[in-house]
């Protein structure tokens, strides 16, 4: 799914793991939004991410959530 977001960028809803979660990406968890200010590398594949609120969490090598990601326009 994807859409328009104000000031004329685009967002779409797509599946993240620890290889491929991004600054930006905004998670959804226990019906909170949370945004990724930072990443960080654990062993064996494992991300630790740092959101706005000054939360982590870690998510292991096979975890997969669901974000909204910005698409900028070019």
């Amino acid at each position: 799914m994807s859409g328009w977001a104000p000031g004329g960028a685009l967002v779409s809803t797509i599946e993240v793991t620890a290889t491929t979660v991004q600054r930006g990406d905004v998670i959804q968890l226990g019906g909170w939004a949370c945004r990724v200010t930072d990443l960080f590398q654990l062993p064996q594949g494992a991300k630790q991410l740092l959101f706005e609120s000054g939360e982590l969490l870690t998510i292991h090598a096979r975890s997969r959530l669901t974000a909204v990601r910005v698409v900028r326009r070019r």
